[in-house]
């Protein structure tokens, strides 16, 4: 199961959470070319270890274990999985 970044986070893009995934599965970076164009981070479902580091990490609270959603952000489990998606297309 992965965490799920959220609707805090549009806007704000805080990369606290990026330095502490040990997997790097946070993106874009703030080296990345869609840093500017995107609204916000998103958690690679793929990747996520499950590790809740990023968790405390984040400044807006804007990330929460899947399982543990607040019904208004699950639809951010899609838009995190759609952006990897679209990252893996030629």
């Amino acid at each position: 199961m992965a965490h799920v970044i959220g609707d805090p986070c549009i806007g704000v893009k805080d990369t606290a959470c990026v330095a502490v995934c040990p997997v790097d599965c946070i993106h874009p970076t703030k080296d990345e070319l869609d840093y500017a164009t995107e609204k916000m981070l998103y958690i690679d479902p793929a990747t996520c270890i499950d590790c809740g580091l990023c968790v405390d990490e984040c400044p807006v609270n804007a990330i929460w274990p899947q399982d543990e959603l607040p019904e208004d952000q699950k639809k951010h489990v899609q838009t995190n999985a759609d952006y990897y998606k679209r990252l893996s297309q030629p």
